[in-house]
């Protein structure tokens, strides 16, 4: 490292809280050595009353870009200059480019989850999603999906604060992207979720359920919604194969696709932000193997 920082070095950054177990810094720095850039990634815990005053260190210290994960996500949308069409509906920007003093927010969580599926061979132009969870990662999914071309989009989620938050997702997504149906349901409803999921072609669990320590749970109850082309989903990456997965492929579903994707190409999207260039996925995923 010491024969890469130099007094022309540029440093880019991921700000939030708590930021010690980020891979960000080990996959942006192998990604930048490999490409011989003059840049350099690190992190800094950030809280969310900070948020102003690291878009102002950004600015001065003349940083070219940065992350933003939790809590920051939101506060920091409304810290920069301009919104690209995704961060602006959502509200939140988890990757801020520096263009010669003016931040620019994005949202690439949905990018990455659209990449991941055509890393499978899944496009979303012209099908229908029915997408479980109204979070952050649920929102950004349902935007990003929509704004490339999704046919309709049925929304559950429990019957929480949540669930306010989808209706006024679907409301923008109306006014933004009329092409796209979107509907929001209660997850309490559950035939009207079997009749959703009978018409789809995309199942997305953007829900926690199923994450580590609750891996024995899963966010569909009846099984037998499952048949070999619906294309299941899931965004939970520890474990790696959910309940939900496991009882999908029992079901003969043939193309299942894990969560950890959805994290990888949310980040080679921002750092193609950041440089221009492809991130060196493959090459950084063997890097990453061999260290284990």
């Amino acid at each position: 490292m010491e024969k890469r920082i130099q007094g022309s070095t540029k440093l880019l950054a991921l700000f939030g809280s708590p930021v010690s177990h980020s891979g960000s810094p080990a996959m942006y720095n192998f990604s930048f050595a490999y490409h011989g850039l003059d840049y350099a990634y690190l992190a800094f815990d950030i809280k969310e009353s900070q948020a102003a005053e690291a878009a102002s260190a950004a600015r001065l210290f003349q940083l070219r870009g940065f992350n933003v994960t939790m809590p920051c996500k939101n506060k920091m949308a409304e810290c920069v200059d301009e919104l690209s069409p995704a961060a602006k509906i959502i509200g939140a920007v988890n990757t801020v480019v520096n263009e010669g003093g003016r931040l620019i927010g994005h949202m690439t969580d949905g990018g990455g989850f659209v990449r991941n599926l055509k890393e499978h061979g899944v496009e979303v132009v012209g099908k229908k999603l029915v997408i479980l969870g109204a979070g952050g990662a649920a929102t950004a999914i349902q935007v990003e999906c929509a704004l490339q071309g999704a046919a309709a989009i049925s929304i559950f989620n429990a019957n929480d604060p949540f669930l306010e938050r989808a209706k006024v997702t679907a409301a923008k997504l109306k006014q933004e992207v009329p092409g796209c149906t979107v509907t929001v349901l209660c997850l309490d409803e559950q035939d009207r979720l079997k009749e959703e999921i009978a018409c789809a072609d995309i199942l997305v669990n953007a829900t926690k359920v199923g994450m580590k320590p609750n891996e024995d749970a899963s966010p569909i109850a009846d099984t037998s919604v499952f048949r070999p082309d619906l294309v299941v989903a899931d965004t939970v990456y520890n474990p790696l194969e959910t309940k939900m997965m496991q009882e999908a492929k029992q079901a003969g579903c043939r193309t299942i696709i894990d969560g950890e994707g959805m994290l990888l190409w949310q980040g080679a999207i921002a750092y193609q932000l950041y440089t221009g260039l492809e991130m060196p996925v493959e090459e950084y995923q063997k890097f990453k193997n061999e260290g284990k």
